[in-house]
C-alpha cells in the first residue's frame, strides 16, 4: 500500500458531506468533511486578532464562528467572542470576570475548554469556574459560577477538558486537585441533573459521550484510567485501567461500544516502556448481569500519541507522535502499515477530506495525507497569501508573540473554510475548486 503526502496547491478529489456547522470540540469526534470537486488550500480568507489569549477550539454555527480568550495579568477576564464566517466580522463579543483569577502563564491552561453549540446558542466554559449560556445574538440566557457552587478550582497546570453535550443536556468535567467532579447541566435552564466524582488523576482530554447498543457512555480519560459514566444518572459504569500516558488524547468513538484511544510516551525514559500498548482499540461490553468492563481490541507496536488525538479515515487508524512521525495501522487488526515523518509535533486533532488527511503541526505547518503522491507542507502564516477581497481591517500580516512562537491549537472545517486557531488570532483559509478529475 503506497502512502504519501499531497502538495496542497495540486488538485485533490474529496468525496464527503459538506457540513455547516462544527458544533464541539472535535465535531464530537467526528472529524471527517464531504466535499465532492477537487481543491486546494488557496489562499487566507480573513484573518483577526481576537482579544487576550486562548487554547479552546472554534465551533461554528450557521455561519458564526465563536471563540473564548482570558486576558489580564491573572486571566481576570474571560470573553465569547462571535465572528462572521463569511468575511471575519465581529458581531459580538461578551465578558465574565474569572471567578478563580490564577496567574496567566504559559504553565497553565489559558481558555482551553471549548464551547458547544446548537440551534439555541452556545455554552462556554471557563477553567476559572464560569459556565456561561449565549444565544445566538450574545444575549445570556443563563450563568452558573461554579467556584460558588462547589468550591475553588485548582488544578496543577489549569483545566482543560472541553464541554461535551446531547440533545438536553451539557456536560463539565472539573478534574481538579481536590474532590475533582463531572456536573450534568439542563442546556435550556443551566439546572443541574447530576454531580459525580472525577476520575481522580492527570488529565487534559475531554469527555465524549460513546455510543453502546441502543445507550452513551460518557468516556473519560485520565492519567492510568479510563471512566464509563451514565450521562442520565452520573453512575460510574466501568474502570479500565489497563493504560498509561493517556492524560491529553480525548476518545474517539467508532460505533458498536469501541473507541479509539491515545497515549503518550512522556518524556522521561521510562515513561515511555507501555507507551505503544496504551494506544489502540477499547471495546465496551454488557457483561448481562448488570455490570459493564472495557478491555482493549488491539494495541499498537510502535505507534504513540501526542497532544493531538488519533483518528480513523477509510479504514485506516492514524497516530502523530512527539517527534512528529506519523503511523497507519489497520483498523481492524491493528497491524502498522506505514510510518511518515510530518514537519514537526502536532496539537491539533487531524481532519480528513474526502481521500486526504490534514495533519496542522505546532508550528502552523500543515502536511496532507495522499496516495501516490510527494511529501509537501505549507506553512499558514509564513507563506499563504491574505486574499485580495479580505477587508481592510482583517488584511494585517500575522504576528509572532515571540518566544518558542506561535502555536496552532486547533482546526476547524465548514462551509469548505477551513478554520484555524493560535492563541491570539483566528484564520479563515479558502479552499479552491480546481474542477472535477478522476479518483486516485
Amino acid at each position: 500500500m503506497k502512502i504519501a503526502f499531497a502538495v496542497l496547491s495540486v488538485s485533490l478529489t474529496t468525496m464527503v458531506i459538506a457540513g455547516e456547522s462544527w458544533p464541539s470540540f472535535q465535531n464530537g469526534g467526528n472529524t471527517d468533511r464531504i466535499r465532492e470537486d477537487t481543491f486546494s488550500l488557496d489562499d487566507i480568507k480573513w484573518t483577526v486578532d481576537l482579544q487576550g489569549y486562548g487554547q479552546s477550539s472554534p465551533i461554528v454555527w450557521q455561519g458564526v464562528v465563536y471563540t473564548t480568550t482570558v486576558k489580564g495579568d491573572n486571566k481576570e477576564q474571560c470573553y465569547v467572542t462571535a465572528h462572521q464566517l463569511s468575511d471575519g466580522k465581529q458581531l459580538w463579543q461578551y465578558m465574565v470576570t474569572n471567578a478563580s483569577p490564577f496567574t496567566n502563564t504559559n504553565y497553565v491552561s489559558r481558555a482551553a475548554p471549548s464551547p458547544v453549540a446548537d440551534s439555541e446558542g452556545i455554552v462556554c466554559l471557563f477553567e476559572g469556574g464560569n459556565l456561561v449560556a449565549l444565544s445566538h445574538n450574545g444575549t445570556v440566557r443563563w450563568e452558573r459560577n461554579l467556584v460558588t457552587d462547589y468550591g475553588e478550582v485548582e488544578a496543577r497546570h489549569g483545566l482543560a477538558a472541553s464541554l461535551e453535550q446531547n440533545t438536553n443536556s451539557v456536560f463539565a468535567w472539573i478534574e481538579r486537585s481536590d474532590d475533582p467532579y463531572v456536573v450534568c447541566l439542563n442546556k435550556v435552564t443551566g439546572n443541574v441533573k447530576w454531580k459525580s466524582a472525577g476520575a481522580g488523576a492527570t488529565s487534559w482530554s475531554s469527555p465524549r459521550l460513546v455510543p453502546v447498543d441502543d445507550v452513551q457512555h460518557l468516556v473519560l480519560s485520565a492519567s492510568g484510567k479510563i471512566l464509563g459514566v451514565d450521562p442520565k444518572t452520573g453512575k460510574h459504569l466501568w474502570t479500565f485501567d489497563k493504560i498509561s500516558g493517556n492524560t491529553t488524547p480525548t476518545p474517539i468513538p467508532l460505533g458498536d461500544g469501541r473507541f479509539l484511544i491515545g497515549a503518550s510516551a512522556g518524556r522521561g525514559a521510562s515513561a515511555g516502556t507501555r507507551a505503544p500498548e496504551s494506544n489502540g482499540v477499547v471495546q465496551i461490553s454488557d457483561n448481562k448481569n448488570g455490570s459493564w468492563s472495557a478491555t482493549f481490541v488491539w494495541h499498537a507496536k510502535r505507534a504513540t500519541s501526542s497532544f493531538g488525538s488519533p483518528v480513523v479515515h477509510a479504514g485506516m487508524a492514524y497516530f502523530v507522535n512527539r517527534a512528529g512521525v506519523l503511523y497507519g495501522l489497520e483498523m481492524d487488526t491493528g497491524k502498522e502499515i506505514f510510518a511518515k515523518r510530518l514537519t514537526g509535533s502536532t496539537w491539533a486533532t487531524p481532519i480528513s477530506v474526502g481521500q486526504q488527511i490534514l495533519f496542522f503541526g505546532r508550528d502552523g505547518k500543515i502536511n496532507m495525507l495522499h496516495l501516490d503522491e510527494t511529501p509537501s507542507a505549507v506553512s499558514i502564516w509564513d507563506e499563504l497569501p491574505v486574499s485580495r477581497e479580505a477587508t481592510p481591517q482583517n488584511t494585517d500580516a500575522p504576528r509572532s508573540p515571540g518566544g518558542s512562537g506561535p502555536v496552532l491549537y486547533a482546526a476547524v472545517w465548514c462551509e469548505d473554510i477551513l478554520i484555524l486557531r493560535r492563541g491570539n488570532r483566528l484564520f479563515a483559509v479558502n479552499t479552491k475548486s480546481k474542477g472535477d478529475s478522476k479518483a486516485p
